[in-house]
């Protein structure tokens, strides 16, 4: 590489290197200028911008004889470089300045001592040519320096490696990065600095320098931005259309062709406009994202908080209903002994009023095992007692018992026993769901039968109750399943119901490993609730829910 070329190379690296350095400094004061870690980054990049400024100075000076001058500015520059970079170790990720005066004070001592003796011939005496390149001398006071500048490159290394261990999550990682960073560019210093100049004897490496604090703004600028990775793409999208655009008009103002010069130009614009296109898509693009990141973090606190009150409303329902449950039991006792007569002589009047007494005693106990019901389901209490049983058998006993209700109310139940095969299930709680649905269809139907069927069907059962009652619209198909969910066509009917039993159906039926179903052609055309379940019930129907 000749001479020409080598400057070129400088001149081109001194610009992206000031220009990067300056662009990132602003980018993170920007974001949040009330944080020390944003203000000692932007010192700290200024400072770099300076030392960027005055390197290519000392080895192109206007006059050979004011080199040593501007090597000593360098020296001066740095001077600030370490004690800044030790502000902004002890200080990130964090917004305070939380330094304490005892170890601010020997800083700032240090930092002033070693700026004025790069000044002087204390830390460079003089130059020495005998290679024909130009080599500082280094003075008396150059352990100064060492101690101002790698001695504080070295204790930015501890106190980030004693803050990598004491910190945790995210902050752990951010430090991470930032170590790396001061690793990467205490060697690259070191290398083309230390190495070169002091041992070699030799200036060759000393225009790369400006390299070593791309690598340091980089790594710190991540580690700052680790955690919003929408601002980084941003940041990089424009970086690298600055640096094409850099780029090609140096390449074109150093070409010393005009034709060339123009096409560079034209093309660095072109580039320069397709560059401001691009980032502004990616910052239209990543906003979306962040804001749908935002949006899916409330959705999921929502979901927790959502979660959390309906554990808190199923805690609160089984405390209350097994505090309700209880003292329902003893009146309901207390009225069967004064309908007998156990506390005195019962009139008919007094009879009438204690059989209305027992139906509204007998509707809240039957709300508050609905209620029990539905804390155990819940909360995974629910006992099951798998058998063999005759599911014929099981609604003979439902149907009898509800026909009475049946006959009052209008409607006829008809039923027809059949010869079924045997199916393993509990019981009590297949009983449970026949009953709300022949007693559903009994009370949401005013006349007309209600048929009950059962038949063998893809090696289960299917239990079917149809009504010529209420009926139902589309809307209210789906829903029927859920808690506390009560039609569109009861809402205006003087009928008492909760909205918890068909979903306690539901719930036993799901644990045998069956289904659950509400069908109607319209309102006021009658419905079909009906469940089916397997002969044999399947994981995870076995044990508790």
């Amino acid at each position: 590489m000749n001479y020409f070329q080598l400057f070129n190379a400088e001149i081109l690296l001194g610009i992206f290197t000031f220009l990067f350095t300056t662009y990132l400094g602003l980018v993170v004061w920007l974001k949040n200028r009330a944080s020390w870690t944003s203000r000692f980054f932007i010192i700290l990049s200024f400072l770099i911008d300076v030392y960027i400024l005055v390197n290519f100075i000392s080895l192109h000076p206007p006059e050979v004889a004011a080199q040593l001058f501007w090597i000593r500015v360098v020296m001066f520059t740095c001077s600030f470089i370490g004690p800044t970079l030790v502000f902004l170790v002890a200080t990130f990720p964090h917004d305070h300045f939380t330094i304490k005066t005892r170890y601010l004070v020997p800083l700032i001592i240090l930092m002033a001592t070693s700026a004025i003796a790069s000044l002087t011939p204390a830390v460079f005496s003089s130059l020495s040519y005998a290679s024909g390149e130009p080599v500082p001398v280094p003075g008396p006071g150059i352990g100064i320096f060492f101690a101002d500048f790698v001695g504080l490159f070295i204790l930015s290394f501890i106190i980030l490696i004693y803050k990598h261990r004491k910190s945790s999550g995210n902050e752990r990682v951010q430090i991470l990065f930032f170590l790396l960073g001061v690793i990467a560019t205490f060697s690259f210093m070191a290398i083309t600095t230390v190495i070169f100049v002091v041992i070699l004897k030799t200036s060759a490496a000393v225009f790369l320098g400006p390299l070593s604090s791309v690598i340091l703004i980089s790594f710190i600028a991540y580690a700052i931005f680790r955690y919003h990775l929408f601002d980084i793409k941003i940041v990089a999208t424009e970086v690298l259309v600055a640096i094409l655009t850099i780029l090609l008009l140096s390449e074109g103002v150093l070409s010393g062709s005009l034709p060339i010069i123009l096409f560079k130009i034209v093309l660095a614009c072109l580039v320069a406009g397709l560059g401001v296109f691009l980032v502004k898509s990616v910052t239209k693009e990543i906003a979306q994202r962040e804001e749908l990141s935002k949006l899916a973090k409330s959705l999921e606190l929502a979901n927790a908080r959502l979660q959390e009150l309906d554990r808190q409303k199923t805690d609160f329902l089984s405390i209350a209903a097994h505090q309700l449950r209880t003292p329902l039991s003893i009146i309901n006792g207390y009225i069967e002994l004064l309908g007998d007569g156990a506390y005195g002589k019962v009139t008919k009047a007094t009879k009438d009023i204690f059989h209305n007494i027992d139906e509204s005693n007998g509707r809240l106990i039957k709300l508050v095992d609905e209620f029990l019901d539905i804390t155990r389901i819940e909360q995974g209490r629910t006992k099951f007692d798998f058998a063999e049983h005759d599911m014929a058998v099981l609604i003979d006993g439902v149907v009898k018992e509800l026909e009475e209700r049946a006959k009052q109310r209008g409607p006829r139940l008809v039923w027809r026993h059949i010869k079924l095969p045997v199916i393993i299930m509990d019981e009590e709680k297949v009983r449970h769901v026949v009953f709300n649905f022949i007693d559903n269809a009994i009370k949401y139907s005013e006349h007309g039968d209600i048929t009950v069927t059962v038949a063998p069907e893809k090696d289960g059962l299917a239990v079917r109750v149809n009504d010529k009652g209420f009926g139902f619209g589309v809307v209210d198909q789906p829903n029927f399943f859920q808690k506390f969910y009560r039609g569109e066509n009861v809402k205006n009917k003087n009928v008492n119901g909760t909205g918890l039993g068909l979903y306690v159906c539901r719930k036993f039926i799901e644990t045998h490993g069956g289904r659950v179903w509400a069908k109607s052609a319209g309102l006021k055309k009658g419905s079909e609730f009906g469940f089916w379940i397997p002969l044999k019930p399947t994981p995870p129907s076995e044990g508790v829910v």
